[in-house]
């Protein structure tokens, strides 16, 4: 499909994503601009990379417009090209629909203008270069810590239910990563994956359906910040500290005080405001005649209650 035919296709979405632009329209005569378009603006997360890239903005010197696609795989597809257009300089994007974006990167490098992806994995294509972490290697370093967990706190014996995000490029590698690193354990089993959709509020309601049809799960694995906080709100919501350990995905005050309160086992806490930062500063690199590397490796922490001390003050309730 080519651009302009997507664009008549999409033009209520295109009305909806240009709205977003009222407060970022003017774009800078001199100097750099780039773009951020988000993924949504709910979760801590997007607000940390944000951060993040304000930062390595303002060190370059540069101006930084930020787009909130609320969810919308089309609304991001039509603030490339709006952007492309308005002639920033350079874009960050954290895809939602990691195929489906492409046509409208091909379209940023056919104006020459350099695209990071940041945080979700795009296929092979234009794009400069990848920021963020190495999602099966962290998933596989969680479930190093489940395993002897299970092992000594639990019996050997844990039924997992996993919250996921079935849209989610990035999260199903974390899932499949966790999954394939527990699988044929002994005392190990899975009763089944619900698809929380990236949504807080969908995730706790698949969560506690979840945990209704499977009274025996004492184990749950969320592949994000959503849907760790819907598995915290479904295990208090019925009750089940006690008996339900969560591991997951993003920390955020819930899951540090699930941390303290012992339910809430391990996080793996990537670090959003390192990922804005570098891929801003990798864009400003590129535009002063610097080299990037293709891939830009952000390290992540598996946070329990040994090491959760210094997240208090980030993370307050």
């Amino acid at each position: 499909m080519t651009g302009l035919t997507r664009r008549m296709a999409l033009r209520g979405t295109l009305g909806v994503a240009m709205a977003g632009f009222a407060a970022s329209r003017a774009i800078a005569a001199e100097g750099l601009t780039f773009a951020l378009i988000q993924i949504n603006e709910q979760a801590l997360f997007f607000n940390q990379l944000q951060a993040g890239a304000e930062k390595a903005a303002k060190a370059a010197g540069a101006k930084l417009v930020v787009f909130n696609a609320n969810d919308q795989p089309a609304a991001q597809n039509n603030a490339i090209e709006a952007y492309i257009q308005q002639k920033v300089q350079g874009i960050v994007v954290d895809a939602i629909d990691v195929n489906g974006i492409m046509p409208a990167i091909q379209e940023a490098a056919a104006a020459k203008i350099p695209v990071i992806a940041v945080d979700a994995v795009l296929p092979k294509g234009p794009q400069l270069a990848q920021v963020g972490v190495d999602n099966e290697t962290a998933g596989k370093m969680l479930a190093d810590v489940f395993l002897p967990y299970v092992k000594k706190n639990m019996k050997g014996h844990a039924r997992i239910g996993v919250i996921g995000a079935l849209n989610s490029f990035i999260q199903n590698q974390r899932q499949s990563a966790f999954l394939d690193a527990v699988k044929g354990q002994a005392g190990i089993s899975v009763a089944g994956v619900v698809d929380g959709q990236n949504v807080q509020d969908t995730a706790l309601n698949v969560a506690e359906s979840l945990l209704t049809g499977n009274p025996d799960i004492n184990t749950i694995y969320a592949t994000g910040e959503p849907a760790l906080l819907g598995a915290i709100a479904a295990v208090q919501s019925q009750g089940l500290q006690d008996r339900v350990k969560i591991f997951g995905w993003d920390l955020t005050a819930q899951a540090v005080a699930g941390i303290d309160a012992g339910y809430v086992v391990a996080v793996v806490q990537q670090d959003p405001e390192g990922m804005g930062y570098a891929a801003v500063k990798a864009l400003a690199t590129k535009l002063h005649g610097g080299t990037v590397p293709a891939t830009i490796p952000v390290p992540v922490t598996i946070v329990t209650k040994a090491n959760v001390g210094p997240y208090r003050a980030v993370y307050k309730g």
